[in-house]
């Protein structure tokens, strides 16, 4: 596996039996390796997210094969399905809507029922939106985090984005176009200002790679949002942690948003780096 002088797969070979992952454009559909269109002509059954977005894609390679569908809400069930097939002898192929399969995308559970079962597996290298837009916006690619999508609101939210704010590598989000502004605003808010890049509509007609910062990606989108698939890029942290009046002051946000001394202190403690129970006495401190 993975040696240069590995043959390529022919669509009229027969294919070892297992379940073959494989990744799909992420936007222009030329973008799909010859190893996808060999695999995925070949097996016996394709499962895939959404059975009409993929028959568009198996039509522009003419490819007739029956669907069958393996999203968020069946994968559990389709897994065990997949399982058996494959240990009954097939070929099969998944593949979600766009990119990695289990990358933001179902496929996750389908790799963990093929390991706990010893069900043989293989995932193709294909097009990532998030590695595409890495390289694309000009940020550091010598260390990032993927964080896929942020929790839409509350505690949660406001805990992951804490949890991130010390990670030195450019970060890396998917987000919906409608909630772009608010996202930067929010990260501005919590991180304080950053390099920032939206890039969005990777290799399609419109592709755009807007390289600014957190306050001005806000303020740009805050009235009118981008239009397509986006990918929000924030570039590390690069200061020590800090402390004393910055700890007061971040207590002091976290405290006049509703938060609890004890949710207050939790997330100053991540953000800024100091001791749990040292943020927690300040913050019972400050609320009196």
């Amino acid at each position: 596996m993975g040696r240069d002088d590995t043959p390529v797969t022919r669509s009229d070979e027969a294919l070892e039996p297992m379940l073959y992952l494989c990744p799909t454009p992420i936007g222009n559909l030329e973008d799909i390796t010859l190893r996808a269109i060999n695999t995925l002509s070949a097996c016996e059954a394709i499962y895939c997210e959404d059975t009409r977005r993929t028959a568009i894609l198996l039509r522009h390679l003419d490819i007739k094969k029956p669907l069958l569908s393996c999203h968020t809400h069946n994968e559990a069930q389709r897994a065990e399905e997949i399982a058996a097939r494959v240990l009954a002898g097939e070929a099969v192929a998944y593949v979600s809507d766009a990119g990695m399969p289990g990358i933001s995308d179902p496929g996750e559970r389908l790799v963990r029922q093929c390991i706990a079962e010893g069900v043989p597996f293989c995932v193709l290298p294909g097009p990532s939106a998030s590695l595409t837009a890495l390289v694309l916006s000009g940020l550091p690619t010598v260390e990032a985090v993927f964080a896929g999508f942020l929790p839409r609101g509350g505690k949660e939210r406001r805990e992951a984005i804490a949890r991130l704010a010390r990670q030195k590598g450019t970060v890396i989000f998917y987000e919906s176009p409608l909630r772009v502004a608010e996202t930067a605003q929010d990260l501005l808010a919590a991180w304080g200002e950053r390099p920032a890049a939206l890039c969005r509509e990777l290799s399609k007609v419109y592709e755009e790679a807007v390289r600014s910062t957190l306050s001005a990606l806000a303020e740009r989108y805050k009235d009118e949002p981008p239009k397509g698939e986006c990918v929000l890029l924030i570039g590390g942290c690069l200061e020590e942690p800090a402390g004393g009046a910055d700890l007061d002051e971040t207590l002091n946000r976290l405290l006049s948003e509703g938060l609890s001394a004890k949710d207050a202190a939790r997330q100053a403690s991540a953000l800024l780096d100091v001791p749990r129970n040292e943020a927690y006495r300040r913050a019972l401190e400050i609320k009196g």
